[in-house]
């Protein structure tokens, strides 16, 4: 496989990257779209707001799945709108309530789906973990192709890797059993390559700071409901939705943080299932 690395982003003006991870967004066609109580649209744009508030120059934003809840060419029209403030590349990757075939047609005219893209002396690998039909993931042999050819070819660059599905167990049961199957088939991949600084993924509703060796393990809060951490079954909890910075500097160094809504209420609708 000849690995596509043509995306080479502009440098940066700093000796460093500041990106910024948006997941799990779950937006209708309908505008109106609500997702256990929360309208999924208003959300989103609440935290792209404080994005601009608090991250004034991003460099890379990193979109990690479920950006549609109903795989719609509208919601996939209205996260581009919507994240169009930010003035930032983004790329984009399918969680499982997206829909690859209609996430690629709207696509076709940009950059978004790049699996592999370089800034500065850095590499960002985004993997496509979804199976169609399937609320588990799992990565495809073409995937791991990817993945290798990337890690080969990435040279004294540092790598960051991005997927939708959880690669470690997260501690509650019902999330544990729709994450990643076979996840040991990524970390042996990874582990034969000593620049990879961390893997980031969403899915989970909630934050995950951790290590497996010097691989920083990294999840993100949902940009609107977010699930309860230690949960035997389904549960959400009333936590603000957020995002996810990262600071990549040209050592290998990352610093990262979550920020949530400090002003953000609702009243929770499992009727309105999930």
């Amino acid at each position: 496989m000849e690995l596509d690395v043509s995306h080479q982003m502009p440098l940066s003006k700093d000796d460093s990257l500041l990106l910024v991870q948006l997941t799990d967004s779950h937006l209708f066609a309908d505008e109106g779209g609500c997702l256990l109580g929360v309208n999924t649209q208003d959300s989103l744009r609440q935290v792209v707001e404080q994005v601009r508030r608090e991250q004034p120059k991003v460099d890379l934003i990193l979109a990690t799945g479920d950006l549609a809840q109903d795989a719609s060419p509208e919601a996939y029209t209205r996260f581009a709108a919507l994240t169009a403030p930010l003035a930032a590349p983004i790329c984009w990757t399918t969680g499982n309530h997206d829909g690859i075939d209609c996430m690629s047609q709207f696509c076709s005219q940009g950059r978004w789906l790049d699996p592999v893209v370089d800034i500065d002396g850095w590499r960002i690998v985004m993997l496509h973990s979804a199976v169609p039909g399937a609320v588990h993931g799992e990565l495809a042999p073409a995937q791991f192709q990817l993945l290798d050819d990337a890690l080969k070819t990435a040279g004294e660059r540092h790598v960051l890797i991005c997927l939708h599905h959880h690669p470690i167990a997260m501690g509650s049961v019902w999330i544990d059993k729709i994450g990643l199957r076979e996840p040991e088939r990524l970390f042996d991949l990874v582990e034969r390559f000593p620049n990879v600084r961390a893997v980031v993924w969403g899915h989970v509703h909630q934050a995950v700071d951790t290590w497996r060796d010097k691989v920083r393990l990294l999840a993100t809060p949902s940009t609107c409901v977010q699930f309860a951490p230690g949960s035997e079954d389904f549960e959400v909890t009333k936590e603000a939705p957020g995002y996810r910075w990262l600071r990549l500097h040209t050592d290998g160094r990352i610093e990262t943080d979550v920020s949530r809504l400090a002003d953000f209420s609702f009243e929770l609708d499992y009727a309105s299932g999930y």
